[in-house]
């Protein structure tokens, strides 16, 4: 069945679903000598202080079974150069351990010892301090230990694609919101004078 006619069976909140546009990320694990990595497009930040990030997965994930054993894992967000090392640990078909990694410019992280990949926006290396069930997907929490970052743009998903993301700033409007947007009067009954 195509993706045209996948979507079209699709309800109209299915689709709205997917709308939410996502950085889209690499997460790894590495326990025993078992290596492991999986592209998701679900990874948010859950608490400020802590910093507690949440990563969504299939249920029954191998990168989560690892990363459990281990107590850590790391997440590559990915630039909008790296559709390619998206597309690959998306793919079931990937080799399985340490041969996925094979030819991708990676280093060890330093809490984790996942792989951190070259040229991705930011890197967490994390602690593993819950992981449970939530509808049709797999939640991974992790205590942000390290964290590093570059320059570039990101790649977004949005709609069951990728997207490499240019991020334009939005100029602030000095003269109040746009036409069509004025506050309610009951919104203005409640501005602090």
């Amino acid at each position: 069945m195509s993706k045209v006619a996948l979507r079209s069976r699709w309800s109209a909140q299915d689709r709205a679903m997917r709308r939410l546009a996502t950085p889209v990320s690499v997460i790894t694990a590495d326990h025993e000598g078992r290596r492991h990595g999986t592209t998701v497009s679900t990874v948010t930040r859950i608490s400020r202080r802590p910093q507690v990030l949440g990563v969504c997965l299939k249920p029954d994930s191998v990168l989560a079974k690892l990363a459990t054993a281990e107590g850590r894992f790391a997440v590559n967000v990915l630039s909008g150069e790296q559709a390619s090392l998206a597309r690959h640990f998306a793919e079931s078909s990937r080799p399985d351990g340490a041969a996925q990694f094979l030819g991708i410019d990676w280093r060890p992280a330093t809490y984790s010892g996942a792989p951190l990949f070259h040229g991705a926006l930011a890197h967490y290396d994390c602690r593993v301090v819950g992981r449970f069930q939530v509808g049709d997907h797999e939640v991974l929490l992790g205590a942000v230990v390290h964290a590093d970052l570059a320059e570039g743009d990101p790649l977004i998903s949005s709609s069951g694609e990728i997207f490499a993301g240019k991020l334009i700033p939005v100029a602030e409007n000095d003269e109040g919101p746009p036409p069509g947007l004025r506050p309610t009067e009951s919104a203005k009954e409640n501005v602090p004078s």
